[in-house]
C-alpha cells in the first residue's frame, strides 16, 4: 500500500497529470484520492508504469483510456485520434445546424473513434447516423465505443468517404459533418512529438498539399445533401481561404474556434445547385 501523495510526488509528472492518472487507475475520484486509503500495490505499480509512458511522451489520454466528448465518455487509444475541443466546437455547430429537423439524416465522414456521430445520435435519438472511416481498426474503436454508450443503432461503414454509403441515401442527407485529414506531409514532422510519434498519420495528412480529402468532400458532397442540407468541416487554420473557395458553391463560411482561429468550412445546398426551383 502507498500513499497517494507519495506516488504523485514519485511519478515526475506535473501534479494536475499524475492526478488524473491516479483516478484513472484507481476508479477513484480526485477528491477520494488525496483524502482516502492508500492504493495497492497492484495498482501503484500500474500507475507508475503509465507515468514513465507518459514521461516518454505518450498522449495522456490514451493513457488514461477514455476521454470526454460532449455528453459521452469515450474509449481512445492508438487506432484513432483523441477528439480534441475544436472537434466539440464542430460537434455544437452541427447541433445547431440540425436542430427542427424531425428525424434527420446525418453522415460524419472520417470517423475516427465515433465521437461526432455518436454524440449526434445521443443529440437526436431519432436521426439515422451513419459514420465511415478507411481505418478497420479505427471502426473497430468507434463500435466499442457504440456499445459502450448504448448507441449502436450507429450505422458504421468501412471504406472511403462516401463510398460505403447506400445508393438510397443520394439525395436525401441533412448533415454531413467531417473532421478529415487536412495536414500537408510537409507539416507531419513539425508535429509535437505526442502527436506525431503516437497518434496515427493516416488520420493527420491529407497529402503533399493537405488539402486532398477536403477537396474530394465538397466535389461529392453535393450528390448526397438534400437541398437545404448542410456541409460543416474541420479545417486547418492555414488552409482556410482554400477550404471556403472548395466549398464556395455551398456558399462556403469559414468559423473561428474559441481560440479566433479559423477552423470550420460551413456550406449549404441551395434548390438551385441541387436542380431545384
Amino acid at each position: 500500500m502507498t500513499a497517494p501523495q507519495i506516488l504523485i510526488a514519485e511519478s515526475g509528472l506535473p501534479r494536475h497529470e499524475a492526478e488524473r492518472l491516479l483516478q484513472a487507475v484507481t476508479g477513484r475520484t480526485r477528491v477520494a484520492l488525496l483524502t482516502g486509503e492508500e492504493v495497492a500495490a497492484e495498482a501503484a505499480a500500474e500507475f507508475l508504469r503509465r507515468a514513465e509512458a507518459r514521461r516518454g511522451g505518450e498522449p495522456l489520454q490514451y493513457l488514461e483510456g477514455s476521454v470526454q466528448f460532449g455528453p459521452l465518455d469515450l474509449v481512445v487509444d492508438r487506432r484513432a485520434l483523441i477528439p480534441r475541443p475544436e472537434t466539440e466546437q464542430l460537434w455544437e455547430m452541427a447541433v445547431a445546424a440540425l436542430e427542427g429537423r424531425p428525424a434527420p439524416i446525418v453522415v460524419d465522414l472520417c470517423t475516427g473513434c465515433g465521437n461526432l456521430a455518436l454524440a449526434l445520435q445521443h443529440a437526436f435519438p431519432g436521426a439515422v447516423v451513419y459514420a465511415t472511416d478507411v481505418s478497420a481498426a479505427a471502426l473497430d474503436l468507434a463500435r466499442e465505443n457504440a456499445t459502450r454508450t448504448g448507441l449502436s443503432q450507429v450505422h458504421l461503414r468501412h471504406g472511403d468517404l462516401f463510398a460505403p454509403l447506400p445508393d438510397r441515401l443520394r439525395g436525401r442527407v441533412d448533415l454531413v459533418v467531417a473532421n478529415p485529414p487536412y495536414l500537408a506531409a510537409y507539416e507531419y514532422d513539425g508535429l509535437p512529438p505526442d502527436v506525431r510519434d503516437h497518434e496515427p498519420a493516416g488520420a493527420l495528412v491529407a497529402g503533399p498539399t493537405g488539402d486532398e480529402v477536403l477537396a474530394r468532400i465538397a466535389a461529392e458532397v453535393g450528390e448526397w445533401l438534400r437541398p437545404g442540407g448542410v456541409v460543416v468541416c474541420e479545417v486547418s487554420e492555414f488552409r482556410s481561404e482554400r477550404a471556403r473557395d472548395l466549398f464556395a458553391a455551398f456558399g462556403g463560411e469559414i468559423g473561428n474556434d474559441l481560440a479566433g482561429r479559423p477552423r470550420f468550412v460551413v456550406g449549404t445546398l441551395s434548390k438551385s445547385i441541387a436542380g431545384g426551383d
